[in-house]
């Protein structure tokens, strides 16, 4: 089916050389960035570059503990300093997103001895182990407290000991990361004798309350820790344990911690300080302090304000916020700000002075790859010229140089990178709409491809029906860009049904020239030989590189202006003579969900059917990160959420809607849903509803879920909007 080789080709371009257990994540390069070492053969091996000789570092008898007659299963793996000892990441388990509780072992690459750490603590309940800058002692998170274990001696000093499921030490709270990418909460001194580390105190976040009606014969309830949308957040601070002593220092952040965020903190070059970046709760007033980590006193560095939000979602590493990006000796930091109306990329001094822009131009940086500061270069990911497509530059870190373009010339589309410390090789990955992925090795010095692992072959993934980019202007003189994929056999003379793929929030874009991004992934069969026309469109507040502008003025109008310009888009596809506009479907999860609601209700005429899986169906049931960030705080204007909740227009409805839903989302909660259907009862709006029991956002739990959720999908479509041209 469509949908799996979907799945498939999806974990190929995100696995490819990864680890994807808790950050970090990606390839584990060596410091001299000449080669990597890899998971293999239930080992691990050292692959040199650029001829990719190979050398068994850790074999499956040296994971094999003394006694047991299988190795240990290796989730991911973290070399000590010295590289003379390896952390050994295994029986993970999954926390919310990510699986990361587990156990962990040391293995002493020179004795070849195998050490378990933790014992005593209960079994995969460790959580974001590290060593000691000078090796000798590991640190980790058990039961929301900080531990640390002295690798000669074994003896464990647990640092922290007031930690509950309410008082957090050393990691986070559900809506931290979720929202933020935070889950690894604490941080190692350069000198290894104190442990910075963030507290969060969720005692008085009140328990959403998931209710299980099926794992026993009595109904039970799952709290989980939820800040709805209106709610204070999390009281946060910032402390530096003695590990000799157990004493913590506070930290004095100025402001009350209710009602700010520090979603990143980081010691300095000096063993003495930490940095650490501060929003305000309406996130649109960001600081850098520093803060001395003796005496607590703080001073803050560096200040910007924005009059929408600022949004640390999408700065350079999301994925794993650690790190502090210094350059010059521990004299300046990288920063990315959005503050001259394009996502641009910075220096700053180490003590808030000599501002320096990097990346000049109208144009957005995606992502910073690489900081090879030895040679004076940044790599980053832009796409001046088209919205949908990246490419890696390079550019000097004084701001003297034009940025240059280094993804090969001939491949138009999107590209991925891994760019070695030095700056030298990289593993690439390429495709576009119609192109499945190529993935090889590179030389950046010369641009030259060392090595393949793919070549695009569609034998590899599938061949998907062809798909185009196209650029549609509204009435509003919006220029939106979407795909189109077309039916089998196109008769221009006839008229055919289209299907609206949607998503339009600020979190993620739907219109990509990947491979893969264009189709409908839960038909079960050959939507285009079935004569449908499927279609996605990016509008206003989408997270496209198209400056500041585009992406913020969606503030305060989620459910609002995105809403009106994919509606101003149909309209004008609606125009086209093969378009049957009796026959027009959308659909989205989550806030595709919310969008397909919105539209269904707000413009009954366009919209004739739906379906709206895990949506936000009243944006005051969301988390208050999020919301917050994008529509300001409900208690001060209320206005935004009634306008942009699909409840608010329920009684609209005049087309066929499935709603598909969880009832163990722990993200979109499922209360949602049931709101949604008390109103469309009240005006007596018939509908079709799936709930799923227990399945989660992604309704990936569940012996058949996948089936017959595909099933579902396809079956209503058929019926309410069917295929073919007329």
């Amino acid at each position: 089916m469509f949908y799996i080789k979907k799945i498939t080709l999806i974990l190929f371009i995100v696995c490819s050389f990864t680890c994807i257990a808790q950050p970090p994540k990606g390839l584990h390069w060596s410091e001299d960035g000449n080669g990597y070492y890899k998971m293999e053969n239930g080992g691990i091996t050292y692959n040199t570059l650029p001829d990719f000789s190979k050398e068994m570092i850790v074999t499956k008898n040296d994971l094999t503990p003394k006694g047991a007659s299988n190795a240990l299963k290796i989730r991911n793996f973290f070399f000590s300093p010295d590289h003379k000892k390896v952390l050994i990441y295994t029986n993970s388990k999954k926390v919310w997103r990510y699986d990361t509780k587990g156990d962990y072992w040391v293995l002493d690459l020179s004795s070849h001895t195998l050490k378990q750490l933790g014992k005593g603590l209960p079994e995969s309940s460790m959580m974001f182990a590290k060593f000691s800058p000078d090796n000798t002692k590991v640190a980790y998170v058990s039961n929301q407290n900080i531990y640390v274990e002295d690798l000669v001696s074994g003896k464990i000093n647990q640092e922290t000991k007031d930690g509950t499921d309410h008082l957090i030490n050393g990691t986070f709270d559900w809506a931290y990361e979720e929202e933020f990418g935070c889950r690894d909460g604490f941080r190692w001194s350069p000198d290894s004798k104190s442990i910075a580390y963030w507290q969060i105190d969720a005692s008085k976040i009140r328990n959403f309350l998931l209710i299980d009606n099926t794992d026993s014969i009595y109904s039970f309830t799952k709290p989980v820790e939820y800040p709805k949308t209106g709610q204070d957040p999390s009281s946060c601070k910032i402390g530096v344990v003695n590990i000799a002593t157990g004493k913590t220092k506070w930290m004095e952040i100025p402001g009350d911690p209710i009602q700010h965020y520090i979603p990143r903190m980081e010691w300095t070059v000096d063993p003495g300080s930490l940095i650490v970046q501060q929003l305000n709760r309406k996130q649109n007033e960001s600081n850098i302090l520093v803060c001395d980590a003796l005496t607590g006193k703080t001073n803050t560095i560096y200040t910007e304000s924005d009059k929408a939000w600022i949004d640390i979602k999408s700065r350079w590493n999301d994925d794993d916020p650690s790190g502090w990006d210094w350059i010059n000796n521990g004299k300046a930091f990288i920063w990315v700000s959005e503050k001259d109306g394009w996502r641009h990329i910075y220096t700053i001094g180490r003590h808030g002075k000599n501002e320096t822009l990097i990346t000049k131009g109208n144009y957005d940086i995606i992502s910073i790859t690489a900081i090879n500061d030895k040679e004076g270069y940044i790599y980053f990911m832009a796409s001046p010229d088209h919205a949908t497509q990246q490419y890696l530059f390079r550019t000097k870190l004084d701001g003297s140089g034009i940025a240059e373009k280094l993804s090969p010339q001939d491949e138009t589309g999107t590209h991925n990178y891994e760019v070695s410390p030095n700056g030298k090789f990289a593993n690439h990955n390429f495709s576009n709409l119609n192109t499945p992925p190529l993935n090889d090795w590179v030389d950046l010095s010369t641009g030259k491809t060392i090595k393949t692992i793919s070549n695009g072959d569609t034998r590899d993934f599938g061949e998907l029906p062809k798909a185009e980019l196209f650029t549609l202007t509204t009435a509003d003189g919006i220029s939106m860009d979407g795909w189109i994929i077309k039916p089998a056999n196109f008769d221009s003379t006839k008229k055919y049904p289209v299907v609206f793929y949607v998503y339009t929030e600020p979190a993620a874009q739907t219109v990509t020239d990947s491979y893969g991004s264009a189709g409908t992934f839960l038909y079960a069969g050959d939507m285009a030989g079935d004569g449908y026309i499927q279609i996605s469109l990016d509008g206003r507040g989408t997270p496209a590189p198209k400056g500041a502008e585009w992406r913020k003025s969606i503030y305060k109008k989620v459910g609002i202006i995105n809403i009106h310009d994919q509606a101003m888009a149909t309209k004008k596809i609606m125009e086209w003579p093969f378009v049957d506009t009796s026959r027009i479907a959308v659909w989205g999860w989550s806030g595709g969900g919310s969008t397909t609601l919105n539209l269904l209700f707000q413009y009954p005429d366009i919209y004739k059917t739906g379906i709206a899986i895990a949506p936000v169906a009243n944006q005051l049931t969301y988390d208050n990160i999020y919301e917050e960030r994008y529509m300001g705080l409900p208690q001060e204007d209320m206005a935004p959420y009634t306008n942009g909740s699909p409840i608010t227009y329920a009684k609209n409805l005049k087309g066929h809607l499935l709603i598909i839903h969880g009832t163990g989302d722990d993200n979109v909660h499922y209360q949602n849903t049931e709101m949604l259907v008390n109103e469309l009862v009240k005006y007596n709006k018939q509908f079709q509803m799936m709930s799923y029991p227990n399945r989660t956002h992604s309704l990936a739990e569940g012996q058949g879920t996948d089936l017959h959720l595909v099933t579902l999908f396809t079956n209503f479509l058929h019926e309410y909007c069917p295929g073919g041209g007329r």
